[in-house]
């Protein structure tokens, strides 16, 4: 069962009453590492579009030429609702950031705004330098970061790597972001 879940106007409502029960979290990562396309996954997660169509509706990215470049260029966030096991329904606001380079100061404006940040990485291409700059903006802001090893399918249909070879390049990269981090 999915913790992203609906609930009634009525009961969100009551929820943005309890600051306790609210989390503003950001997804931030080099570009074309994946944060838009998680954002509708989760986007998907609280029934709001098609799970059919989550990474490729591109739902944050509300701007015509953001859909036509296939490029995140402004922050953009939204309200989803989220129900951790055996706890209290949460609001959780979401804020997909953009991952080039000519967008930094959305990223730091999204990061300062934020409890929490998810670190996205392409495993298949590692960290790369928006990563390090997203990474150290998270670090001086103080914010939670939460890394996610994306595209792990890539390891094996485009790397054609083996388990074995995937756990030990997906080590490496933590290593180094750990390193990065330090």
């Amino acid at each position: 069962s999915c913790p992203m879940s609906r609930i009634s106007t009525e009961s969100l409502q009551e929820l943005q009453r309890h600051p306790s029960l609210i989390r503003n979290l950001c997804v931030v990562a080099h570009v074309d590492h994946g944060k838009t396309s998680l954002c509708d996954c989760l986007i998907a997660g609280n029934g709001i579009i098609s799970r059919r169509l989550a990474g490729k509706v591109r739902y944050m990215d509300s701007r015509e030429d953001e859909q036509q470049r296939c490029i995140t260029m402004k922050s953009s966030a939204i309200t989803l609702v989220y129900k951790p096991r055996e706890s209290k329904h949460h609001l959780l606001h979401l804020i997909d950031s953009p991952g080039h380079v000519d967008f930094g100061s959305e990223v730091a404006s999204a990061v300062r705004l934020c409890d929490g940040a998810l670190l996205l990485v392409d495993v298949a291409e590692g960290p790369r330098i928006q990563t390090a700059m997203a990474l150290q903006q998270i670090w001086s802001e103080r914010v939670t970061p939460i890394l996610v090893l994306n595209k792990i399918d890539r390891l094996f249909s485009e790397l054609n790597m083996t388990i074995d070879e995937a756990a030990a390049h997906c080590d490496n990269i933590v290593t180094e972001l750990n390193a990065l981090a330090s």
